[in-house]
């Protein structure tokens, strides 16, 4: 699912006009991207929790060559549904 189907989707359900509705869509997103990047979590309940997650440097190998290498520290977004969520996709499958 794209942005614009999400913004038609919002359209056709609440019926705001589309320029709203992308415009809402792209502050939602902002938000998200701004709270993730300063390390804090974002909880949407009944949905789930996106968490930054920071990992220490490792030893890694080069598949392609078997050399093995430095993997260097960073932050990695996670994402944990809810239960909700999780029968939700249970039940559609």
């Amino acid at each position: 699912m794209t942005r614009a189907e999400l913004a038609r989707i919002i359209y056709e359900k609440v019926g705001l006009p589309k320029k709203e509705a992308q415009d809402i869509i792209e502050i939602i997103l902002d938000i998200i991207s701004q709270t993730l990047s300063e390390g804090e979590s974002v909880k949407i309940t009944g949905f789930g929790t996106f968490n930054v997650r920071k990992k220490t440097p490792r030893r890694g190998r080069n598949p392609q060559t078997g050399e093995e290498m430095e993997i260097s520290a960073r932050r990695v977004i996670t994402f944990k549904p809810s239960n909700i969520l999780k029968s939700a996709v249970e039940k559609a499958g």
